[in-house]
């Protein structure tokens, strides 16, 4: 069974791209192993914390072992998608032993975003720094990384999924195209709280730009750019 983990930063088409992914055949999703270890370690205050908590394994150690120990059909696929900055205080060596995803976007977008829940947003809550390591870690000991972003897959979602599948080394399939409204079984406890945008679509939404960053998040916008230009060399594009 291949075994995929994406990781994004917040605020992103993570769940647009899980949903995508949830359409095939051939693959089995899973939204978020780590958020309950996450919400666990770092007592973060998020919407549902307490029912989350109550309902999943916050043990981010005992739930990848569990995941990489499933045993499958070798032309069946392993769908997660994961946030980087879950990845805390917890052994991350699992990584070597799956194919990676990372999933980008313009921190001008995700602060615009990302600032109407978490107005003192910071750097390590954008996720970009720590997914410039773990790519970075990844290509050093010549491990699959492959980047998206987010901008390029919703200008152009049939030529990039293809690219990635073909990156994969598994069929394109025109299923992960659209998907009916509503949620999917495979949510998380705490879809309700974050999920509706994805809920009520049918599809990946054409991109949008957001307005202007207000001076009061240049200082943040200045912290996360180069990571993600770092990250965005990478990408694939409709050229690449």
């Amino acid at each position: 069974m291949k075994k995929i983990c994406m990781w994004s930063g917040p605020r992103n088409i993570s769940t647009a791209i899980m949903y995508s992914f949830a359409q095939r055949d051939d693959t089995v999703v899973i939204d978020e192993p780590l958020y309950g270890h996450y919400l666990r370690v770092t007592n973060a205050d998020h919407p549902g914390r307490e029912e989350v908590i109550e309902q999943v394994d916050c043990d981010g150690n005992r739930v990848m072992r569990s995941i990489l120990d499933m045993k499958g059909p070798k032309n069946k696929i392993l769908f997660m998608k994961q946030m980087s900055h879950h990845l805390q205080k917890m052994n991350q060596d699992f990584v070597f032993e799956t194919e990676n995803i990372f999933l980008i976007r313009d921190p001008k977008d995700v602060i615009a975003s990302l600032t109407i829940q978490l107005p003192h947003a910071n750097l390590r809550d954008t996720g970009l720094d720590l997914q410039w390591r773990l790519f970075k870690d990844l290509r050093s000991r010549n491990s699959h990384a492959i980047v998206i972003d987010s901008k390029e897959l919703l200008n152009d979602p049939k030529n990039i999924l293809s690219k990635l599948c073909e990156r994969l080394s598994i069929p394109y399939s025109e299923s992960m195209l659209s998907w009916d409204k509503g949620p999917i079984k495979e949510d998380g406890v705490w879809a309700k709280y974050w999920y509706k945008s994805v809920h009520d679509s049918e599809g990946f939404l054409p991109y949008k730009a957001k307005p202007l960053l207000a001076e009061k998040f240049l200082n943040l916008l200045d912290e996360c750019q180069p990571y993600y230009d770092k990250l965005y060399k990478y990408a694939l594009r409709k050229d690449s």
